[in-house]
């Protein structure tokens, strides 16, 4: 598919005080198999949530803009494992590829869900790997007011899921009302059904055995426990500013006014493990 037939979505203004959060489902599925980044000078690793976030984390459309001017008009490969994020900067990061003037090849190496679905239909052709999803839903968010904030959120969503379903559609053929459903279900397409139903052009046998070989490496044991016992906070409930502040902590920054987390690197991978066990038991009610 030449990228010139791919769907140009609408430009949204952000609400005021909108906040993004990967949905609880995605990130759990994402924390098993976090990967390194690529030496690849052209291939673009998108493996962490879409959006920046307070700590200097997450992939941003600025920094996507960067890595394209850097590679310049060559064709790029665009690795991702991702549980979503900033709907609004997936849709940035997926028109920017759209209008690459050179080939654009998305691997999906794990998962891309909610916001990075989206990127991933900006590939000419999109890979994916035995064991790979893809996950797309509705729009969703957190709103507080009267009953005419709810109405005026509602029909400000309902905009925001067209906008999705309209990039699924065109890249995949599908009908508009069997994206939709797809989209209210909360659907994750494994790699056989996401090219049966057009998400995906190729099925990469040997993508799977690459992508334990990098989740095996020391360096990324401990990204696997961080991801695993944020995704578990998430599941209880935790806001992802609570979440955040915890590992925090526990990573040894030493205030919550720093932008990053030095410490990072050095979280204890037995200790992440036994928190994440204990909140696997957890019962916020009780």
């Amino acid at each position: 598919m030449s990228k010139r037939q791919l769907y140009a979505p609408k430009a949204f203004q952000r609400p005021v005080g909108y906040q993004w959060e990967p949905p609880s489902t995605a990130l759990a599925r994402w924390a098993e198999r976090p990967l390194a980044a690529s030496e690849d000078a052209t291939e673009i690793s998108i493996y962490e949530p879409i959006g920046e976030d307070p700590w200097g984390g997450g992939f941003s459309a600025r920094r996507m803009a960067g890595i394209l001017r850097a590679i310049g008009q060559k064709p790029v490969t665009v690795a991702i494992n991702s549980p979503g994020g900033d709907m609004f900067e997936g849709l940035a990061i997926y028109d920017m590829l759209r209008q690459h003037p050179e080939a654009v090849t998305v691997r999906v190496r794990g998962i891309a869900a909610s916001a990075a679905s989206v990127i991933a239909m900006a590939g000419d052709e999109i890979v994916m790997g035995r064991g790979a999803f893809l996950m797309i839903h509705n729009a969703w968010g957190l709103v507080i007011g009267n009953r005419n904030d709810f109405t005026a959120a509602a029909a400000q969503f309902a905009e925001f899921d067209d906008a999705m379903a309209g990039i699924y559609e065109h890249r995949t053929g599908q009908k508009r009302e069997d994206v939709a459903r797809l989209m209210d279900d909360e659907t994750f397409l494994a790699a056989e059904k996401a090219k049966a139903l057009g998400f995906a052009d190729v099925i990469d046998e040997d993508n799977d055995e690459e992508d334990e070989a990098e989740a095996r490496a020391p360096e990324n044991r401990a990204r696997a426990a961080r991801a695993r016992l944020e995704a578990m906070l998430a599941q209880q409930g935790l806001p992802r500013s609570e979440r955040r502040a915890l590992l925090r902590d526990l990573a040894g920054t030493p205030s919550a006014a720093g932008s990053v987390m030095p410490g990072a690197d050095a979280f204890p991978l037995a200790d992440a493990l036994r928190l994440a066990g204990a909140f696997r038991n957890f019962d916020p009610k009780r």
